[in-house]
C-alpha cells in the first residue's frame, strides 16, 4: 500500500490515476497530521509526500516518522512544484527521504522510482524478518546448549558418583565372596570328613546306610562345585592388567590338568595352531577349561569325545568374518560330536544357573556356560554356538588380537 500526501485533491487523484494504470494501490491523506493518523494505523511500503502543506510541511512530518522504530524505514518520495532550490533537495534527503521529485512530474520516470522503491522496501522487510529469525534462532539454540551443557555435566557428576558407587560395591560384593565361600566350605568339609568316619566306622555291612552316606557325600561334593564356581564368577569382576599370552600354551595346560578324564573317557583331542591374544592369562583358561569341560561331560554314551580346536584370523569383529592374514580378530571353534543342543536354547545355555539337561545324569552347577560368556566379554569378545540335538556342538569365541 502506497500512501499519497497532498494538501490539494486534484494532484492526489491524478497520483492515484497514474498508480492504478499500473496495478498499484494507493492511500491518502491531505495533510500531515491526517497522513500521522494513518501512518499509526496501518502499514504502508511507501509515502509519495508534498513538500508545501499548511499547519505541517512534508519535511516535519518525515522527521517525525524518521525517530519512529516502527517507521523510519519506510521510503518516502519528496514531490515539489514550488521548493526546487538545492537547499530544499538536501533537506530533503537529509530529513529521511529516498528520493525528491520537483513537478511536472514525469509519471513513466515516477513509475519507475516508485516500483524501485518498494522492491527495495520488501526485499529490506524481508532481510529484517530473516534476521529476526536468525536471532531468535540462535538464542534457542544458546539456550538448547545451554541447557544441554548442564544437563550432560549433571549427568557425568551422577555417572561418576554411581561409578564409584559401583565399584565400591563390587570390592565389597568379592570379598563377601570370599568370606561366604570360607564360611560355607568349612561346614561342608566337616560334613564329608564326619560322614566318611561314619561310613567306615559304623556302617561296614549296612548297605542301605551306605547308600545314603553316598548321596550325602555326593550332595556336599555339588554345594563344594557350586561354592567355588561362584567365587570364579565374581572373580572375573576384578580388573587384572592384560599381557601378550600364547592360546596353545594356555590350551595344552588345560588338558594337562583334565588328562585323567580324558582318558577315561578315551577322548581324542585336536588343537590346531591358534593366535596369540591379549588378555588374562587365568581367566583364559578358565575359558578354555569350561569348554572342554562341557564337551567331555557331554558325550554320546558309546561313543569316544571328539573335540577339535581351531583358530584362524578374521578382518572383523564377526561371527561371519571373512579370513584376512592382516586381520585385527581371531575366531576360535571348540566342537565336539557330544549331545548337542536345541538352538531355540541358546540365549539359555549362556545364563547363569541354567542347565538344558538332567543334572542327575550329567553333573553340573549351571554357571560354566556363563562364566564364559563373562570372560570372551572381559576380553572385548563375543561367543555364540551352534548345534543340533545328537549331532554335537560347535562354540565359536571372537576375541581381538
Amino acid at each position: 500500500m502506497i500512501l499519497i500526501v497532498d494538501d490539494i485533491r486534484a494532484n492526489i487523484l491524478a497520483l492515484k490515476k497514474v498508480l492504478q494504470l499500473h496495478g498499484l494501490e494507493a492511500d491518502s491523506a491531505e495533510s500531515g497530521e491526517e497522513a500521522l493518523k494513518k501512518i499509526l494505523k496501518k502499514d504502508y511500503s511507501l509515502i509519495i509526500m508534498d513538500v508545501q502543506m499548511p499547519v505541517m510541511d512534508g519535511f516535519e512530518v518525515v522527521e517525525i516518522l524518521a525517530g519512529s522504530n516502527r517507521t523510519k524505514d519506510i521510503p518516502v518520495i519528496f514531490l515539489s512544484a514550488v521548493n526546487k532550490e538545492k537547499r530544499f533537495i538536501s533537506r530533503g534527503y537529509e530529513t529521511g527521504g529516498v528520493d525528491y521529485i520537483t513537478k511536472p512530474v514525469d509519471p513513466d520516470l515516477l513509475i519507475l522510482k516508485v516500483k524501485s522503491f518498494l522492491r527495495l522496501y520488501e526485499q529490506t522487510q524481508e532481510l529484517k524478518s530473516m534476521k529476526d529469525l536468525l536471532s531468535k534462532e540462535i538464542e534457542i539454540r544458546k539456550e538448547a546448549q545451554e541447557n544441554l551443557e548442564i544437563k550432560v555435566a549433571e549427568r557425568t557428576q551422577e555417572l561418576v558418583a554411581k561409578n564409584e558407587e559401583l565399584e565400591f560395591s563390587n570390592h565389597e560384593l568379592q570379598q563377601f565372596a570370599w568370606v561366604v565361600s570360607h564360611d560355607l566350605k568349612e561346614p561342608l568339609r566337616k560334613i564329608e570328613t564326619f560322614v566318611k568316619i561314619i561310613d567306615e566306622r559304623y556302617l561296614p555291612d549296612n548297605e542301605t546306610a551306605k547308600d545314603y552316606v553316598r548321596r550325602t557325600i555326593k550332595s556336599a561334593e555339588r554345594m563344594s562345585n557350586l561354592i567355588s564356581d561362584l567365587i570364579d564368577y565374581s572373580r572375573l569382576s576384578s580388573d587384572v592388567v592384560p599381557q601378550r599370552l600364547n592360546l596353545n600354551a594356555i590350551v595344552e595346560e588345560v588338558l594337562a590338568d583334565l588328562d585323567y578324564i580324558v582318558d577315561e573317557k578315551m577322548a581324542v583331542i585336536t588343537v590346531n595352531q591358534l593366535p596369540s591374544v591379549i588378555g588374562v592369562s587365568s581367566q583364559l583358561r578358565q575359558l578354555f577349561q569350561n569348554l572342554v569341560s562341557n564337551s567331555l561331560k557331554f558325550s554320546k554314551e558309546g561313543f569316544p569325545p571328539e573335540i577339535n580346536i581351531t583358530g584362524e584370523i578374521i578382518n572383523e569383529k564377526s561371527f561371519d568374518g571373512s579370513l584376512d592374514a592382516s586381520g585385527k580378530y581371531c575366531r576360535i571353534t571348540v566342537s565336539d560330536n557330544g549331545i548337542g543342543f536345541n538352538e531355540i536354547y541358546l540365549d539359555k545355555i549362556f545364563k547363569i544357573f541354567q542347565s538344558l539337561n538332567d543334572r542327575n545324569a550329567y553333573e553340573g552347577t549351571g554357571i560354566g556356560l556363563a562364566i564364559a560368556k563373562k570372560i570372551v566379554e572381559k576380553h572385548n569378545g563375543i561367543i555364540t554356538a551352534k548345534s543340533d540335538v545328537g549331532n554335537g556342538a560347535s562354540f565359536i569365541i571372537i576375541l581381538p588380537i
